[in-house]
């Protein structure tokens, strides 16, 4: 039986066929000058890697693009892995573009590989491993037809938990094989193989290394380092040729239990990923990955929106009551940003004018795209998470308004709300009418200039500067803002006192607390 048969075409071949500029069966093959055995003979992937990034390097292109802020921190270590062949794992916080990288890996790989035609793990026609290939290499000779590859489909991805199998990963017998080949169940041809036999020749990535339980860490080891592994009781051996990569949280990745000595040993590189070291970088990571063009209509997103919605992730970074272990994903800007859009795009639906341009109340609005990014200590838990991405906010908003109106006198403008005037902005509200409001602010219009904006602008960028400036003016304690979005004159404070009451220090509260609850009969 044609051993071709048992098996049928591969998916590879369906969505790959050989091209008619590619030679198509293995006699043209070794004629070829691109594959003849002496260019792809004994060359393993961890090779073909090394030559394209080195062709790469020399040629001046960007490793990775797309990829910003790990220029001289990360992509290093990679290109230096790659270099010495090694496997490697990425240690980072989510959203710090781990899986993004690894993806990007496919870049270094051929354009096409020549592969045996229908066969399972994609074998070498020089030095196939499977019977099967090497059976129809002996019936077929230079006939036996050959397939292609491409980079992208080279590259196998899986995500680790605690369900994962050995026959997942390495394979399991097939009895319906052997029922229907005739040949004994212990025969390798009923072999049904794994996700990491069929990433055979390529990048095999498996995310989240931790969460794999003992036993298959164990055989995974045993796989890369030996090539074997036993199968309910069966030795296979498997000399697999791949460019393994992983990825984990720091925390887990140095637990006790978490992970098998050899196989951490057998790791070669063990990279490091970080968030945004600046708002700058941050701002061009979320302006690349954000869904901001909305068709026809103009989109306009102004720099000071930009720069408040990426300091809230910093803040984020920084801000004891948000769990530091869980980290703050990049995913946060991005989502925001994207909600604060279609709000500002919603409330241009309404009020029927364009173009579309974001407000600081957009930012309001996008807090339930911000409440699912981050995980909050008990401090956090205690005051509420909208509340503390209040704070969030109105921090971001402090720093960035620093940066364009520090020095800049306000009197006059909080003056007029001290005479009893007060200002509300809605998402039914028309530019026009909101900019009307705003001019009876007297000195308000004036002030907008920092920020490239003059009085005579269009109606939707002169409100949207007038209502950061009072955002600003708030986040400063020089005004207040009510649920409504209503500005008015900063409430009466207790000068007795140091600072409101919001402000005190959680350790100050909960001491201040337990002493209460102990007056009443003890703390449970």
């Amino acid at each position: 039986m044609d051993p071709a048969a048992l098996v049928g075409p591969g998916p590879e071949e369906t969505l790959m066929p050989a091209s008619h500029s590619l030679p198509s069966t293995l006699g043209q093959l070794r004629a070829s000058s691109q594959f003849s055995p002496e260019a792809l003979g004994t060359r393993s992937v961890k090779d073909e890697m090394r030559s394209n990034l080195i062709a790469r390097i020399r040629a001046h292109r960007p490793i990775f693009p797309g990829i910003v802020g790990y220029d001289d921190t990360v992509i290093p270590q990679i290109v230096n892995a790659v270099l010495s062949r090694q496997n490697f794992i990425l240690l980072g916080l989510r959203g710090q573009a781990k899986s993004r990288i690894l993806r990007a890996l496919t870049g270094l790989l051929d354009e096409q590989m020549p592969y045996i035609a229908g066969c399972e793990i994609r074998d070498n026609p020089y030095a196939p491993l499977c019977r099967r290939c090497r059976e129809w290499i002996e019936d077929k000779r230079d006939s036996t037809p050959i397939a292609y590859l491409s980079g992208d489909q080279r590259y196998v991805e899986k995500l680790a938990t605690p369900d994962v199998t050995v026959a997942d990963l390495i394979g399991d017998i097939d009895p319906i094989k052997a029922a229907r080949g005739g040949t004994d169940l212990a025969s390798e041809l009923n072999m049904h193989y794994g996700l990491l036999p069929r990433a055979n020749r390529g990048i095999f990535a498996l995310n989240e290394l931790p969460d794999l339980a003992g036993k298959i860490q164990v055989a995974l080891f045993n796989i890369m380092q030996e090539g074997d592994v036993q199968i309910k009781g069966y030795p296979v051996r498997l000399e697999l040729d791949l460019a393994l990569v992983f990825s984990a949280n720091p925390e887990d990745y140095t637990a006790r239990g978490k992970i098998i000595t050899p196989l951490k040993d057998r790791i070669g590189s063990e990279i490091r990923t970080h968030y945004p070291e600046t708002v700058e970088e941050g701002m061009a990571i979320t302006a690349g990955q954000a869904w901001l063009e909305r068709g026809a209509e103009q989109t306009v997103i102004p720099e000071y929106v930009r720069e408040i919605v990426e300091q809230i992730a910093f803040s984020a970074r920084e801000d004891k009551k948000v769990d530091k272990r869980s980290g703050v994903s990049q995913r946060l800007p991005i989502s925001t940003l994207e909600l604060a859009v279609s709000n500002a795009e919603r409330r241009a639906l309404l009020s029927g004018q364009s173009p579309v341009v974001s407000r600081l109340g957009d930012i309001y609005a996008a807090i339930p795209g911000i409440t699912g990014k981050i995980e909050l200590e008990y401090e956090g838990e205690i005051r509420g998470a909208d509340t503390v991405i209040k704070d969030l906010i109105r921090t971001a908003v402090g720093k960035v308004y620093d940066h364009y109106f520090k020095g800049i006198d306000t009197e006059q403008i909080e003056l007029w709300f001290r005479l009893g005037g007060s200002v509300k902005f809605d998402d039914h509200q028309s530019a026009d009418s909101a900019l009307a409001d705003l001019k009876q602010i007297q000195g308000l219009l004036d002030k907008l200039s920092p920020l490239g904006v003059q009085p005579f602008d269009a109606p939707p960028t002169v409100v949207a500067a007038a209502e950061f400036l009072l955002e600003g003016l708030v986040a400063h304690r020089k005004l207040s803002r009510n649920e409504e979005r209503a500005f008015i004159a900063p409430e009466q404070v207790n000068h007795k006192q140091e600072r409101p009451r919001l402000d005190v220090e959680f350790d100050e509260w909960d001491l201040n607390e337990r002493a209460r609850r102990g007056k009443k009969g003890g703390w449970n």
